[in-house]
């Protein structure tokens, strides 16, 4: 069975779409790091479609996988940070990150 690269580009499109509106829109700390891995992983899934329909080598695929080791290394740390701002702070809102800053 042969795919095309069309649909693969909207159902990515589609991702970064709802990454996105995720992000702009929610409040919700560990919210707007889904939105953010939702947006990784389209920009993975075009890695592969772009490596797979235009020179056939791994070289996307590789690229993914690095994508994939930093998106949790980035989750690890944020939500490292989302617990800290939740023990000082009492609430996981990005709006209440600001008052933990040290005003001069």
């Amino acid at each position: 069975m042969i795919l095309a690269l069309h649909p693969t580009l909207i159902v990515s499109a589609a991702l970064f779409s709802l990454g996105l509106y995720t992000v702009l829109s929610r409040r919700n700390a560990v919210a707007v790091l889904m939105g953010v891995e939702l947006i990784l992983n389209s920009a993975n899934l075009q890695f592969a479609a772009f490596s797979r329909f235009t020179t056939g080598k791994l070289d996307g695929q590789v690229f993914a996988l690095f994508v994939i080791v930093l998106a949790a290394a980035e989750a690890a740390v944020a939500l490292a940070i989302i617990l800290a701002i939740h023990h000082n702070a009492r609430s996981i809102q990005v709006d209440d990150a600001d008052r933990l800053r040290d005003d001069v």
